[in-house]
């Protein structure tokens, strides 16, 4: 459910929203954008990103989807804010400004177009500021802290990185509380395990190690064995070991899709679905991230969606929801297809 995960940016070229940060940095001063305005920066944002705005978000009600676009430009902004730009102290700051904007969106003063369009999202959804703020936490984690020495201390920073994004989508989905909190963070968090197990040698490149301690250590391998990008029983013990850790927290949140209302099921699914996905490349090519990074490939995505939308379709037998959601796995098949040739023309184009 985490529409940014933090493994996907290391294989995109320097971010937009670092450019961005000369029309809409703190230094800057600038009339407030109009609402349609705001919403469609942040829709181009979305769509720019492609890598990040899964196939599943063809499925999110059509009247929903500004909300999630404000909500994934206010994530993409922070992220990258803590990693593009090449000094943890600039980070520190403008993460601090971050925090500043935020403050004054919710006192209804919101000039930047990413606070403008959440304006309204949080209006509507009443959502509290407190997960926008657990975000922040752990991006400021990052400037200063690059090992784990137990799995509750990584745990506790997916609390903040990780989980806060999907009690983000149930306030959307008009779906938060207490039972579908805990589910939606076990995926949350089993996501981003993954995606730490799938990012060992990204992440080591730029300096961090998201394996517990505790875990590399009791299995034989070292620092040492990291700098030189070692393979071997060791550290293959470890893989096993954290793969199956975050496939755990991915099956203890699938009770989630269950629970959530009709048009937001198969969403949630895929986002499960996705992780274990991810669980399966690591294990197909025998825990080797350092040699290659483990990807889901756009057919293999397409077909969770088809096999997530059919099983719905034969547990509710709806074909569409009430909000005009068209459930059409061949339409969605479609429409993502055509997105992925678009995203690879632009590509090769530049």
């Amino acid at each position: 459910m985490a529409s940014g995960s933090r493994g996907d940016q290391h294989t995109m070229p320097r971010s937009s929203i670092i450019n961005d940060l000369a029309r809409f940095g703190p230094h800057v001063a600038s009339t407030p954008p109009t609402l349609a305005d705001a919403r469609a920066y942040c829709r181009r944002l979305a769509r720019t990103h492609y890598e990040n705005f899964t196939v599943a978000s063809f499925l999110v009600p059509r009247a929903l989807r500004p909300h999630f676009h404000a909500i994934y430009a206010y994530c993409r902004w922070a992220d990258d804010l803590a990693d593009e730009t090449g000094s943890a102290d600039e980070s520190l700051a403008l993460l601090d400004w971050w925090q500043e904007s935020l403050e004054a969106c919710y006192r209804g003063r919101a000039t930047h177009p990413v606070f403008v369009a959440m304006g309204e999202t949080i209006a509507e959804f009443a959502i509290p500021i407190e997960p926008f703020l657990a975000l922040l936490t752990a991006f400021r984690r990052d400037q200063q802290q690059t090992r784990y020495a137990t799995f509750e201390d990584l745990r506790a920073y997916c609390r903040g990185s990780a989980d806060p994004v999907g009690r983000l989508v149930l306030y959307l989905a008009r779906a938060h509380d207490g039972e579908r909190g805990e589910l939606s963070d076990q995926i949350c968090t089993g996501l981003q395990l993954a995606n730490f197990c799938q990012d060992v040698a990204n992440d080591w490149d730029r300096g961090r190690i998201y394996l517990p301690g505790e875990s590399w250590r009791r299995c034989g391998y070292d620092e040492a064995m990291f700098a030189r990008r070692e393979m071997n029983a060791a550290f293959r013990r470890v893989m096993e070991v954290e793969v199956a850790r975050a496939e755990a927290f991915l099956i203890a949140g699938m009770p989630l899709a269950d629970r959530m209302p009709p048009e937001f099921q198969v969403q949630i699914e895929l986002f499960a679905r996705g992780g274990l996905a991810i669980v399966e490349a690591i294990r197909a090519i025998d825990y080797d991230v350092w040699r290659k990074r483990p990807t889901v490939g756009k057919w293999k995505k397409l077909g969770l969606l088809a096999s997530s939308w059919w099983r719905r379709r034969r547990q509710s037998g709806i074909g569409a929801s009430p909000t005009g959601v068209a459930l059409d796995a061949p339409t969605a098949l479609l429409t993502s297809a055509q997105a992925n040739r678009a995203t690879e023309r632009q590509g090769a184009a530049s």
